[in-house]
């Protein structure tokens, strides 16, 4: 008599896929993902090379990095505050490229599965 409890004697159960493993397999889903990408990955690379660059130069050049121009503000001073005004400067074009590519591919893709369309 077989051990009800032993998985060995139970039937192998086939895994159903959920709605959203269905929609990942979908052409929109695909193109959402391709256009994110698009982005992401070339605007995170230049922002990794401009602040490697500004820790280079605050290690390797310092007596640069201190030139003054106005006072105490030197060149180092207003590299890293360009720092700051880039991080918001990459949000803000973030933001103008998901409300007008990845928002409208994203509600049709939330329509599909809310219609079960998937």
């Amino acid at each position: 008599m077989a051990d009800i409890d032993n998985p060995a004697d139970k039937p192998a159960e086939i895994p159903v896929p959920t709605v959203y493993q269905e929609v990942q397999r979908t052409p929109e889903f695909q193109e959402l993902r391709r256009r994110l990408r698009a982005f992401v990955f070339p605007m995170s690379v230049a922002f990794l090379l401009w602040y490697l660059l500004y820790v280079l130069l605050a290690s390797f050049a310092p007596a640069f990095m201190a030139t003054k121009l106005w006072g105490n503000i030197n060149i180092g001073l207003i590299i890293g505050l360009l720092q700051f005004v880039s991080t918001f400067a990459i949000t803000t074009v973030y933001v103008r490229y998901a409300n007008r590519h990845l928002d409208p591919a994203g509600a049709k893709l939330r329509e599909m599965i809310e219609e079960g369309e998937v």
